[in-house]
């Protein structure tokens, strides 16, 4: 399913009532949990009538709870901890009973505490007979719950348990884990943005074994991607040759090899953007001739003749759109600010980054990296040493800044 890697790492509750509809959640968890997110299951007490803990445990890889405390044990089940540790709660199926204790702010059962106590976004998948489902009462408690803040998943029509026709069966679960995804990509700030970046060295062959490169990891840029893919963006990945994996399947990657190569992919896909990131380390010279077999070694010197690549940020900046936002990276040894500034204005930059490699810790190779980040009109902000991941964040929201403009 597309969309699903927005629930990777997410603390999710699924909280099931008692409803015959139930045996879908063991689908339902199956799904979540192969999206990459933790999943904790609350039943009601009925509930556990129609499906089993042991099979939701089992499914989760957590225990199962739906009492308050166990008798036995006097182990304590602590709603407030639940809904503080969840990044969403779903409810499916959500029983008209249970609805109506949820829009009634009453709390007899773990699941309704959990409920009360959560600070997330709620979602809620109804699912009854028919004439329960138009019940006045019930379509009360669903406006009620939607003024809340809920979310609520729209039931499908069907057969139901009771053998009518219409509308009150629960949406399934490949349905349930769509409405998810879509609902939290739209409420992201670059939600649906397309942003190219560039990432990791290049090479440049001088015979079929040997080439010119340079010390780029690709760390800076794959974080930068992972990023604006984890703030929404649909992000095209040029890089270079590298061993970095991104972590949000989203991502479009792109490899490339050479600047050639480089230059041809990014104006493939520029003019569909709305924002560029170039973080490539980018060579300036190519041989002039690649050989076809390998340059054996001989006595004396080698003299490699050297050409200028294209300057692939230059030729961005030169057809840039208006609203459209172009990031270049400047990694300097001297004069760095300076140096930095003639670059974001010669190439048409809205920002750029500068690195020094005269700072501990920042530059090719390394897991930290220390900024400033200079602005087309010339304000710079200095950030201490961080994480590539902490960078990434700082340049992202400078970035939703500038396309939000």
């Amino acid at each position: 399913m597309l969309g699903n890697y927005m629930l990777e790492g997410k603390n999710i509750i699924l909280g099931i009532c008692g409803s015959i509809a139930a045996y879908k959640a063991a689908t339902l968890v199956r799904l979540l949990i192969k999206a990459g997110a933790n999943v904790q299951v609350v039943m009601t007490p009925d509930a556990t009538n129609f499906i089993t803990p042991l099979t939701l445990s089992t499914l989760s890889k957590r225990p199962v709870y739906s009492e308050y405390f166990k008798p036995d044990t006097g182990e304590w089940n602590n709603h407030v901890e639940l809904g503080l540790w969840a990044d969403v709660v779903i409810i499916a199926p959500a029983s008209a009973n249970t609805m109506a204790k949820m829009a009634g702010g009453h709390c007899d059962n773990l699941l309704t505490a959990v409920y009360l106590s959560a600070k997330c976004p709620v979602y809620f998948a109804p699912a009854m007979d028919l004439d329960m489902w138009k019940h006045d009462s019930t379509q009360d408690n669903i406006d009620k719950l939607q003024s809340f803040g809920n979310i609520l998943i729209p039931p499908g029509s069907g057969e139901l348990a009771s053998g009518l026709n219409g509308e009150g069966r629960m949406a399934e679960p490949e349905e349930i884990i769509t409405f998810l995804t879509d609902d939290i990509k739209k409420k992201l700030p670059l939600a649906n943005v397309p942003i190219l970046v560039t990432a990791g060295p290049t090479y440049e062959a001088i015979d079929p074994v040997r080439f010119i490169g340079n010390h780029s990891s690709g760390k800076m840029g794959f974080a930068l991607a992972d990023e604006l893919a984890a703030l929404g963006a649909d992000v095209i990945l040029i890089a270079g040759p590298t061993a970095q994996i991104s972590k949000q399947k989203s991502i479009k990657r792109i490899d490339i090899i050479s600047a050639a190569e480089m230059l041809e992919a990014c104006l493939l896909h520029f003019d569909t953007v709305k924002a560029c990131v170039m973080s490539a380390a980018v060579a300036d010279y190519a041989p002039v001739t690649v050989a076809d077999q390998k340059i054996k070694k001989q006595d004396g010197e080698l003299n490699i003749g050297l050409k200028k690549t294209t300057d692939i940020l230059k030729t961005l900046g030169a057809k840039k759109r208006t609203g459209q936002v172009l990031v270049g990276f400047a990694l300097e040894t001297q004069n760095e600010e300076q140096y930095a500034i003639d670059k974001l204005q010669k190439k048409n930059l809205d920002l750029i980054v500068l690195n020094s490699l005269n700072d501990a810790g920042a530059g090719f190779k390394n897991d930290t990296n220390k900024v400033t980040l200079i602005d087309s009109g010339l304000n710079n902000t200095v950030y201490e040493l961080k994480t590539k991941t902490e960078v990434a964040r700082d340049i992202c929201a400078k970035v939703i800044e500038l396309i939000k403009k």
